[in-house]
């Protein structure tokens, strides 16, 4: 349908119309969480659900869903037609396709989508796409996180690229067959695969009950109209930002173990742009990428949706700017710019499956550079997660547990930084001890807040947490992460946080600390994990911090009396009371000294 075809809808159905359309892709991810088999979909939420048309523009996404699933669908779906079309192939009704190659729109081997193509009267108008992380991809080690040694993409695992699963109605019992041979819980990923197309169809069919309600042409000016909208607050926030280029850089720790110069101490660098209306993201700077190692981060997939999801955030920020509709007209101002063989634009085959290892930090960059511009609407540093693989092989069955370790969001002006979260673009949940403990051969010993490890400020960083994990008998574990050399960032006289820390203990014995990428390491029943997480920064001069929540921290065990005096210049007594006297004193002191 042309553009002068499109029909023009008054405001209230177009709202009633996107409400609908948010409601669908709400019941596509509520429907995967409850077919689902394994817990990272089911209790960490680590999926996405979206309709997109046939321009590969996202119409609507799940509010479950993790930025780094949902972000990503229109490529993937860009992705699967090139596939197609370079194969003279093309969408059928009853089809359903696999996808998960990072070189055409996906984000990392694991997360693999399938996508329904919807037909209207023999026409296609749209597609119903859910994404999820699986627990094993078929890669050198078991499970899907920790894949730090990868020297290609070969070695990541299984290359699906535009794979029809299902066609013209008929299962391909050859591609299942050869899926179930090829993956370590294959009982538990293939049933989370078929939950992703039972929700994936049950988006198609809800999609064409709206249009049998509304008309094709009403929704479809419905949603062109709601994309011009979130495109308009956009330009909006953008245009309030003083024109100007603003930059920033931070650093990976990449491999600190390698003798290789070129695999550790890599740079991030972000030159942000602003001229009107108009926002550019340009990454030369970066680092060149690293050929035989996976933290590659593919530009379409990874790359795109970290500087999304930071820009949006940080301009529209739901808590002021209200609900506002998550569509592909949010990103229409935003151009991203990267040399091509660097990390942020690997060369096929450059391994990219622990991408997250590197996405997140720039992420994190990318608020860094908007400090500059908006400090007072961005937070400090973030003390960044890691993706743990606890694996091992009873009964002739491999069994496979992924866990996502929170770290912790930095303060921002009026706010202290959220405790013990998962940050940025991935954003998934936390798994529930009982959960682990129900279904796994490992105990949870210990599982709390980090103390005294905080970044000050007058808005304090948030608290990393500490969590450890015994195994039950033998197995083995993988970790990606990054973050154990650099610290975050600090704004505005805020403290540093804590940098993330990683270790095994064996027969009661604790091993020198770990580097933040761990490949498969087999291990005995009895060892426990020791997974520390980062810290967030402070935002503004902790001398100014109300004194009042200073001992608030103390009482509630984050921080100690030493602590508040040497970070705060707040004398807390031993029955928690503020000291006012020596308070005021102590500041004083401090704010001549410095």
């Amino acid at each position: 349908m042309s553009p002068q075809e499109v029909r023009r809808v008054d405001p209230i159905t177009t709202s009633i119309i996107q409400g609908a359309l948010e409601g669908i892709a709400v019941e596509m991810g509520h429907k995967l969480m409850r077919m689902a088999y394994s817990s990272i979909i089911r209790e960490s939420e680590d999926f996405g659900a979206a309709i997109v048309d046939t321009q590969c523009r996202q119409l609507c996404e799940s509010i479950h869903s993790t930025p780094l699933q949902s972000g990503p669908i229109p490529g993937y779906v860009k992705g699967i037609m090139r596939r197609l079309e370079e194969r003279n192939e093309w969408f059928e009704p009853g089809d359903v396709i696999m996808h998960n190659d990072t070189y055409a729109g996906a984000s990392h081997g694991p997360d693999v989508a399938f996508c329904v193509p919807i037909f209207l009267r023999d026409e296609l108008i749209a597609f119903a796409v859910t994404t999820a992380h699986h627990l094993d991809i078929g890669a050198l080690a078991p499970g899907s996180s920790g894949i730090v040694d990868a020297r290609d993409a070969y070695a990541e695992g299984l290359q699906l690229r535009a794979v029809k699963v299902v066609e013209q109605g008929r299962k391909n019992n050859q591609v299942w067959t050869m899926l179930r041979d090829n993956l370590r819980t294959s009982d538990i990923v293939l049933g989370d695969m078929e939950a992703q197309i039972s929700a994936s169809r049950i988006g198609a069919e809800r999609y064409l009950g709206l249009i049998a309600q509304y008309g094709y042409e009403t929704v479809l000016g419905a949603c062109l109209q709601a994309m011009e909208y979130s495109e308009r607050l956009m330009r909006q926030a953008i245009e309030a930002i003083p024109d100007g280029t603003y930059t920033a850089e931070n650093f990976l720790d990449g491999y600190l173990d390698s003798d290789d110069a070129a695999r550790k101490d890599l740079r991030l660098c972000v030159t942000i742009t602003v001229e009107g209306n108009d926002l550019t993201v340009d990454l030369a700077g970066t680092s060149p990428q690293v050929s035989d190692r996976p933290i590659n981060m593919p530009l379409e997939g990874t790359v795109d949706c970290a500087v999304w999801l930071t820009v949006k955030s940080i301009l529209l920020d739901e808590a002021v700017h209200g609900p506002i509709p998550h569509n592909s007209g949010l990103v229409r101002p935003i151009r991203i710019v990267a040399p091509e063989g660097c990390l942020a634009h690997p060369v096929f085959p450059a391994p990219t499956i622990a991408r997250s290892c590197s996405g997140n930090p720039l992420a994190d960059t990318v608020m860094k550079a908007m400090a500059a511009a908006v400090p007072a609407q961005v937070s400090a540093g973030t003390g960044g997660s890691k993706g743990v693989a606890f694996t091992g092989f009873r009964d002739g069955h491999h069994w496979v547990h992924l866990e996502v370790f929170e770290g912790a969001y930095g303060g921002r002006n009026g706010k202290d930084g959220m405790d013990s979260v998962d940050t940025l673009y991935v954003n998934t949940r936390n798994n529930p001890i009982e959960e682990v403990e129900a279904h796994l051969p490992l105990k949870v010993t210990r599982y709390e807040l980090r103390e005294n490890a905080v970044g000050a400020g007058r808005w304090r960083g948030g608290l990393g947490s500490i969590r450890e994990f015994v195994y039950l008998e033998d197995g083995g574990v993988s970790v990606e992460g990054d973050g154990h050399k650099y610290r975050p960032w600090s704004l505005r006289g805020g403290n540093e946080g804590s940098c993330a820390e990683l270790g095994l203990e064996i027969d009661g014995i604790s091993m020198d600390s770990l580097p933040s990428k761990l490949p498969y390491k087999a291990v005995k029943e009895g060892t426990k994990v020791v997974v520390i997480g980062g810290s967030g920064v402070g935002y503004g001069d902790p001398l100014d911090r109300d004194p009042e929540l200073v001992r608030t921290d103390v009482v509630d065990g984050c921080i100690d009396q030493e602590a508040a005096a040497s970070d705060y210049g707040v004398v807390v007594r031993d029955d928690g009371s503020v000291d006012e006297v020596r308070t005021e004193n102590l500041r004083r002191v401090r704010r001549t000294e410095a």
